[in-house]
């Protein structure tokens, strides 16, 4: 070759050659920074015994001198090798009989009891709403020698740091609590009825079919409906109450019976207060809470509903009911969620929805909440629990084609429910 030309392959080599050793190099140290790092932090973590951890012990059979489980701080890093279950979607229940905490674990049998151990008073609360009640009103530590426990009876227990969502918070512990108590927990009733409002196209209520149902009344006339939160709370709807604030002349009729609406004398409101947000026109932020003087006496017939969890999804198509007294008679109706984007669509409501409202209904129309029913419940069911999804707020016409019933969206409004009933419980 000329001299030239052997003179530029030589110097492409070079510079292909410089370039394979930076990478090589480059990964050399990459390589080596990650085995540093992974064995800085096997180091952290790494323990004998992973209940002292704060992470579940041993299985049955597995040899104690091996490094099984993980400090605290390492604890979530490692679940998913460790024990899937760590990280699994979690439920919780209050046993009826024992005012137990307990808790299922996506992918395990069974229930589990919940550890005393870094129980906090806020958790108590927390968990109340979490189950839809308006409130918590007793919890304590149980000894684990008061109560029958399951031979292989399995526990879960708080995560140390506490930190992420109420699910994330929890992790399995394999063999019995370390403090020896287990959580009791007692929540405001809600949510059952003793079988398990002028609505158009529905059928006859039988009484104590929705007990949490009640008509507000102004003077003796049926003004709206209501539903029953707590013994001294009712939740409605902001335009039936807002021109007329004062208390006085507002009366509640709970647990009456078809035909005698107008006939029982009801219970007298002490405070009325509507979402300061409520806008007249557009009927958005349209709830109201009404603080009863005498609360009511919870029995078959009169009870609360449940509040909704703030973080679940509403699925177009569940099946709900919108129950109400009307001007005639207690109805009740079966409509399905319609999504926000479907009923905001050209067809329907034109974009004029928002995020405090939701739709439920027939696109054909014929099935509806109407006049009178305004406040009113639309309640759907979860597992054997009735929670309070939607308030009876407006609508075009009644049961119109394309014009399905709008709702206000509890779950959207659960903050200032909480708060103002909080605020103003005592008084």
């Amino acid at each position: 070759l000329p001299l030239f030309l052997k003179d530029s392959a030589e110097a492409s080599l070079r510079s292909l050659c410089t370039v394979w050793r930076l990478l090589l190099l480059l990964g050399a140290v990459v390589l080596l920074a990650g085995l540093a790092a992974g064995a800085w932090l096997l180091g952290q973590c790494l323990c004998r015994d992973g209940a002292a951890c704060g992470c579940p012990a041993p299985l049955p059979g597995q040899h104690r001198a091996l490094p099984t489980l993980i400090s605290a701080a390492c604890c979530n890093c490692f679940a998913w090798f460790l024990n899937p279950a760590l990280l699994a979607s979690v439920s919780f229940r209050i046993n009826s009989d024992s005012s137990l905490l307990e808790a299922r674990v996506r992918g395990r049998p069974g229930w589990l009891l919940a550890c005393h151990e870094r129980w906090r008073l806020r958790l108590g609360t927390q968990l109340c709403r979490h189950l839809g009640a308006l409130r918590m009103t007793h919890q304590k530590g149980v000894n684990l020698t008061d109560v029958r426990v399951k031979d292989a009876q399995e526990f879960i227990q708080l995560r140390p740091g506490q930190q992420g969502s109420l699910e994330d918070m929890w992790q399995v512990r394999y063999g019995t609590c370390e403090s020896g108590r287990i959580v009791a927990l007692k929540c405001s009733e809600c949510g059952l009825h003793r079988g398990a409002l002028r609505v158009v196209g529905g059928t006859d209520a039988a009484p104590g079919r929705w007990p949490w149902q009640v008509s507000v009344r102004h003077g003796s006339r049926h003004h709206c409906g209501g539903s029953v939160l707590a013994p001294s709370w009712i939740v409605t709807a902001a335009h039936c109450v807002h021109r007329r604030l004062h208390a006085s002349g507002w009366l509640v009729g709970a647990g009456v019976a078809r035909g005698s609406i107008e006939q029982e004398a009801g219970v007298p409101v002490e405070k009325v207060i509507y979402h300061p947000l409520y806008n007249g026109s557009s009927l958005d932020y349209d709830i109201a809470l009404m603080k009863l003087r005498i609360p009511l006496n919870f029995s078959d017939a009169i009870r609360a509903v449940c509040l909704p969890p703030s973080h679940r999804d509403l699925f177009q198509g569940t099946p709900c009911w919108v129950s109400g007294w009307g001007y005639t008679r207690p109805d009740q109706a079966l409509v399905p969620l319609i999504s926000t984007r479907r009923c905001n669509s050209s067809c329907m409501y034109k974009g004029e929805l928002t995020a405090t409202m939701l739709c439920a209904g027939y696109p054909q129309g014929k099935i509806d909440a109407c006049q009178g029913d305004s406040g009113g419940p639309l309640v759907c069911q979860d597992e054997l629990t009735w929670r309070l999804v939607g308030v009876v707020s407006w609508g075009q016409g009644c049961a119109e084609p394309n014009h399905p019933g709008v709702y206000t969206n509890v779950a959207q409004l659960l903050p200032w429910i909480y708060r103002t009933t909080e605020v103003s419980w005592g008084r």
